[in-house]
């Protein structure tokens, strides 16, 4: 006990009746573990860190009665290595890892009197896996004469059992078992799905499997371009199937889809497009897949052009420059969080109707033209960006609904190079602020706010430059260098110093130098894969 034996030892005199190997290093049984201790009747092998049992392990133990394996690494057991042992009366596989059971797996233990399977991983197991067992069987066909048949106590109490339709069977199983099956618990409990969480088995009615059926309300819709459509598709089945949205062979993620439990069977989805463009026209699919099975709905979107609709529709969603907004709006937007490859917009809005308000985000690198055209619904003050390339300079604005981005509206930020190693990727994204708020318009009560915001930056740049020819130096002497976060923030604080410090900029904001004026294409915010 407690020793670096890794192994199970090879000069095992053949008379020993009893081996305890216990809080060692065993992390298998290979084949002909015991070959040769032909007399051996009790075998215990608690708390080891045995993950691999051999079927040909126990070869050659025709006498063993008791094996445990208790508090070890097993994920799965070998059940046909018990045809080697007929005499086994007691197995205890308590606090392994067990996540299957096969449905002839206690075929070959037809003399036990004790078996554990407490503390496990078991979510599913079929009815079978007991109705198969031959001790089960004798006391079915004896009826009323136990008394030739020893009693058999049958641990399975804390494990993690899924209550659907598939644990349906072995709930009926535990209601009704009787001697000379005893349950050394039968209180067993439902870890999952969440409305079943803690009920016990004796409380549940489960209903039969049933293989998923969708159905659309409507097969066929029609929209304008610019507005919103929500596509149903309702799903009947159980358990619990996997329902996913594909527009041709593609899966849709971008898109808000939203799930609602109707009854334990019924499940109503929901696929909204927040504005819809011309080239999203055409056949969405839902489809729903549980193990039973798979059924798909479709659903065929038409889309008005704005010459087919109202013709106030273009102008309405039109990217051509405002001279004034008819809303009164503040947006502050910034950087929320970076991850590997891509970091987190988030922006605060006051408005005078927030319930309706869409923004509009204009995302690409700092030097194109043409930059990708995101439609944000109401209540939505998040975004994330993805798979940013290394050491380059990205601009992001943020708008009312299709207005185009005008001069101190826009953030704009520099990914660091490319660091090869796992544990400095965290580093990639470096944010050079240029930006220090962005008012569209500023309504009544926001002055006070907005003013202090402007003055301690103009004030901060003041400090900076009195600080110039040094933070010119260090950046001359980090130009070789690969470059960190505080050396990218010094170069963006330096570089609003310059452009406050001069006659011209000093009554402005800090903002970027200019936006190009080009209008941006607006393209489908739909990310597929």
């Amino acid at each position: 006990m407690s020793s670096s034996l890794t192994r199970i030892p090879s000069d095992i005199p053949s008379d020993i009746h009893k081996v305890r190997i216990e809080k060692c290093h065993l992390t298998e049984l290979s084949r002909g573990s015991f070959g040769g201790v032909n007399s051996l009747e009790y075998l215990w092998l608690n708390f080891n860190n045995i993950t691999l049992m051999h079927m040909k392990s126990l070869e050659d133990l025709k006498g063993l009665k008791e094996l445990r394996l208790q508090g070890n690494k097993l994920r799965s057991v070998p059940w046909t290595a018990f045809q080697d042992t007929p005499a086994l009366r007691i197995l205890d596989l308590k606090h392994n890892r067990l996540d299957v059971l096969p449905e002839h797996a206690l075929k070959f233990l037809t003399n036990l009197t004790y078996l554990d399977l407490s503390f496990n991983q078991l979510t599913i197991i079929s009815k079978e896996v007991f109705s198969n067992w031959p001790l089960y069987q004798r006391g079915h066909v004896l009826g009323g004469k136990t008394e030739l048949i020893s009693n058999v106590v049958l641990a399975l109490h804390d494990n993690p059992w899924m209550c659907d339709c598939r644990l349906r069977g072995f709930v009926h199983f535990v209601k009704s078992v009787s001697p000379p099956i005893i349950l050394m618990n039968s209180y067993l409990t439902c870890a999952s799905p969440e409305s079943r969480i803690g009920k016990f088995f004796h409380e549940l009615e489960l209903n039969n499997c049933i293989k998923p059926n969708t159905s659309t309300l409507l097969s066929n819709v029609t929209v304008q371009v610019g507005l919103n459509v929500t596509l149903v598709c309702t799903i009947t089945a159980s358990p619990t199937p996997l329902i996913l949205w594909t527009y041709g062979i593609k899966i849709i993620k971008a898109y808000n889809v939203t799930t609602t439990v109707i009854d334990e069977e019924t499940i109503r989805s929901e696929l909204t497009i927040p504005v819809v463009h011309l080239s999203e026209a055409g056949i969405y699919n839902c489809l729903a897949t549980n193990f039973l099975g798979n059924s798909t709905s479709s659903i065929i979107l038409n889309v008005l052009s704005p010459r087919m609709g109202d013709p106030s529709m273009y102008s309405s969603y039109s990217l051509s420059p405002s001279s004034s907004s008819d809303e009164n709006v503040y947006i502050d937007i910034r950087i929320a969080k970076q991850t590997v490859y891509g970091i987190s917009l988030e922006w605060f809005a006051v408005t005078e109707n927030p319930g309706e308000t869409w923004y509009t985000i204009y995302f690409g690198k700092y030097d194109d033209k043409e930059k990708e055209v995101i439609n944000i619904g109401p209540g939505i003050y998040t975004y994330s960006v993805n798979d940013l390339l290394p050491a380059t300079k990205y601009e992001v604005c943020i708008t009312l609904k299709s207005q185009p981005p005008r001069k101190g509206q826009c953030i704009v930020f520099m990914t660091g190079s490319d660091i090869s190693e796992l544990e400095q990727r965290e580093k990639l994204i470096h944010i050079i602020v240029i930006v220090c708020a962005m008012v569209l318009a500023v309504p009544a009560g926001m002055y006070a706010f907005t003013t202090e915001t402007r003055f301690n930056c103009i004030e901060k740049c003041i400090g900076l430059c009195r600080r110039k020819h040094k933070a010119q130096k260090n950046l001359k002497r980090d130009s070789t260098k690969e470059s960190t976060f505080d050396s990218l923030q010094a170069t963006s604080e330096d570089g609003l110093c310059q452009r406050e410090c001069t006659e011209d900029n000093r009554r402005r904001r800090c903002s970027e130098d200019k936006l190009n004026k080009a209008k941006p294409e607006n393209k489908n915010p739909a990310e597929l894969y």
